[in-house]
């Protein structure tokens, strides 16, 4: 239903209880009318299991803040007694309340919804959410109780206006409990079993009168201990979700230091071009002397020397410490990774940095040259150096032209991407255009 309502494929949809544990908020816009959706995981009026009772508060506290509520019953299944009891409880409420019979798929089917009759409510709608059949009747009623001119707030700014920080890690490193920190609320369910959050779920969080939005990730395990199909959706979730982001905070527990799965995940997040945090979890359970965190961070170094610029942060999600001081590593990293350098100042900088340590010889017979540079784009820095030999210039070299970047023009903890492509006519009228302009 949420998904056939926004448009999107944002909510995991699989034949399995309990699939749905976070609320889930999406601005829709439908025949010119906008409002926000809210899905929610699954109501069990009475359990003793942790998750579920955590669901059923994160429930409770949507249908607090709604002005609409949907209950959707399951036609194929027919009514049980936790739909009455949930039926009773929004009775008790002042919102305006529609019961919709999901799965519902031809008008022969339609006898499916008779069972819920039982429950004293009505109109009910016969509907499928998946195939469309119903649903046009069910809009038309749903549309009546939304304002022409919604009251309430934007959901968010248009995405460009906040930073987007993708929070990811392996299972039960304090993702959630991290984003619920910063919320100040229990925005997501957070628990210490392994897979709690399986969904991808979007939370703008204020600090400072700037805007984020944190994406709260399933936990990625390793391929061979995901057996479910369930968790293969969450995980791929999980990847995209750091396509989309800007910048990529890595959780790993400060207890376990850098696994290999804590590895693949960073270092996909480094071959995507992202900003990355590195956040050492955990840290109140560390035992700790004078030299604790210089081992630590020394050790997280090692394991992933690719990452020597990336900005590391011990903290406690759990108990709040120094969690805060990430808005600054995110301002300070968004800054840079959305920097961009003149190319005349470039030129001159490449002029300097070659007359003190020249790329080198080609077959050891003809000298490389790298005539010109240039930034074609940002997020992340982009360079390329146009050159005769593209193919000889050592991975050494590279380097030291990445940390020449680095340290010249303050890129202190972003990605660069450093291009080598061969001279070109073009490119070189270019590089003799901008020599005569620097002399």
């Amino acid at each position: 239903m949420f998904n056939m309502l926004s448009g999107t494929r944002k909510a995991l949809v699989e034949d399995t209880p309990g699939l749905t544990r976070d609320r889930n908020y999406e601005e829709v816009t439908v025949r010119d009318k906008s409002f926000v959706i809210v899905d929610t995981g699954g109501f069990e009026p009475e359990t003793d299991d942790a998750i579920l009772a955590q669901m059923r508060t994160q429930t409770l506290v949507a249908i607090e803040q709604a002005d609409v509520i949907i209950f959707i019953g399951d036609g194929k299944a027919g009514a049980i007694p936790s739909d009455r009891e949930i039926v009773r409880m929004l009775q008790k409420t002042d919102k305006k309340v529609f019961y919709a019979v999901n799965k519902i798929d031809s008008e022969k089917q339609e006898d499916f919804a008779v069972d819920f009759y039982q429950l004293g409510v009505e109109p009910i709608f016969p509907v499928s959410a998946l195939t469309g059949y119903g649903m046009g009747e069910f809009i038309d009623a749903l549309l009546e109780e939304i304002a022409e001119e919604p009251e309430y707030p934007r959901l968010a700014e248009p995405a460009d206006a906040a930073i987007k920080v993708a929070v990811v890690g392996r299972p039960n490193v304090g993702k959630s409990t991290l984003i619920n920190l910063f919320l100040g609320e229990e925005r997501l369910v957070a628990h210490d079993k392994p897979g709690t959050t399986r969904d991808s779920i979007d939370t703008l969080v204020r600090h400072h009168g700037k805007e984020y939005l944190f994406i709260d990730t399933a936990g990625i395990r390793r391929r061979s201990r995901i057996v479910d199909r369930v968790e293969k959706y969450s995980v791929i979730k999980a990847f995209r979700s750091i396509d989309r982001a800007d910048i990529v905070i890595v959780m790993m527990d400060a207890r376990e230091g850098v696994t290999d799965q804590d590895a693949r995940i960073t270092g996909y997040a480094f071959e995507k071009g992202r900003g990355i945090v590195l956040a050492l979890n955990k840290w109140d359970l560390v035992e700790k002397d004078s030299n604790t965190i210089n081992i630590h961070i020394e050790n997280v170094r090692q394991a992933l020397k690719y990452l020597s610029h990336a900005p590391i942060l011990t903290i406690s999600s759990l108990k709040g410490t120094r969690a805060v001081k990430l808005f600054g590593m995110i301002d300070n990293l968004y800054l840079q990774y959305c920097k961009r350098i003149g190319t005349g100042e470039l030129n001159r900088f490449l002029e300097d940095t070659i007359a003190q340590n020249p790329p080198g010889m080609h077959r050891k017979t003809k000298r490389v040259k790298i005539y010109y540079l240039t930034q074609p784009r940002v997020a992340p820095p982009t360079f390329t150096l146009f050159c005769n030999y593209p193919e000889s210039i050592h991975f050494s070299y590279k380097r030291f032209l990445e940390n020449r970047l680095r340290d010249v023009f303050e890129f202190n903890g972003a990605p660069l991407r450093l291009i080598f492509k061969k001279r070109q006519g073009k490119a070189l009228k270019e590089a003799r255009r901008q020599k005569s302009r620097m002399s």
